[in-house]
């Protein structure tokens, strides 16, 4: 059994505010959770137990627990909801237990939440993934409709692995396209995950010039690509303007060991080929 913490942070927050009113402030809220990623190998049947750290970083708050399928859409955003029908087959969420469901945090408090993992012993060889949120309720004065209600929601995701699934994963198409609602250019990587394993790519873009030299460079962000599917890699490109000839140059690891590499000539930006 392994487990892999965030090598980013150990926080994850997902804020948002919906203004119901005409206060001139609401009251301050933040969430931390730590760790915020955990990565398991366990065997069917098998269960694992932990422990989160859930502080508060306002004033006093009730938070609801959820738990939760996701995956990322075309824009790198992970998305969140209760149930994901087209992850049913990848998706720990029935196998996780969270305790507790509801707890209130004081002013600059925390609480441990524990939590398990049960897999079924019928389990087949591939990677699991789910999560967890932590989601403010609002007060007693949010509540009667004064004021600004905000919520915040920290997540902790759980990837388990069961058995030894490989990883069949390859550089599937680069593109040129401009930044929605802008004028600047950024570039698509497309990775294709064929198998039942995540991976998370290691590698960079680079874009050259007519002579070869590097124009500016950019390092994939480690996402995971799961299991049967495509996902989109952005890289907003800050050197390039519209007419400008450069070629597109990636190269990357998908958790094989081995560099794929790809190329893309721009002969003019706004026109590809």
């Amino acid at each position: 059994m392994f487990t892999k913490p965030d090598i980013h942070s150990n926080w994850h927050l997902i804020a948002a505010g919906l203004l119901l009113g005409c206060h001139p402030a609401a009251a301050q809220v933040g969430l931390g959770l730590s760790p915020m990623r955990m990565e398991l190998r366990l065997a069917p049947g098998a269960s694992y137990s932990g422990v989160l750290r859930l502080v508060n970083e306002g004033e006093l708050v009730r938070v609801r627990t959820s738990i939760l399928d996701f995956h990322l859409d075309a824009e790198q955003n992970p998305q969140f909801e209760p149930d994901f029908a087209e992850e049913a087959a990848y998706s720990c969420r029935t196998w996780l237990t969270v305790n507790p469901m509801e707890a209130e945090l004081n002013v600059k408090g925390e609480i441990p939440v524990r939590y398990t993992l049960r897999v079924p012993t019928d389990a087949q060889p591939r990677s699991y993934y789910c999560a967890t949120g932590f989601t403010s309720q609002p007060t007693a004065s949010e509540a009667n409709g004064m004021g600004i209600r905000t919520a915040v929601r920290a997540v902790a995701a759980f990837y388990v692995v069961v058995g030894n699934p490989v990883v069949e994963g390859r550089l599937s198409a680069i593109s040129i396209e401009r930044v929605p609602e802008s004028k600047d250019w950024r570039a698509v990587v497309v990775l294709e995950n064929s198998g039942r394993m995540f991976y998370r790519p290691a590698g960079n873009l680079a874009v050259l010039d007519p002579a070869g030299g590097v124009i500016e460079s950019h390092d994939f962000t480690p996402l995971p690509v799961l299991p049967e599917r495509k996902q989109r890699f952005l890289f907003p490109l800050k050197q390039v303007v519209d007419g400008q000839p450069v070629t597109l140059r990636v190269r990357v690891d998908v958790g094989t060991g081995e560099i794929q590499e790809g190329t893309l000539v721009v002969r003019s930006a706004g026109a590809a080929q």
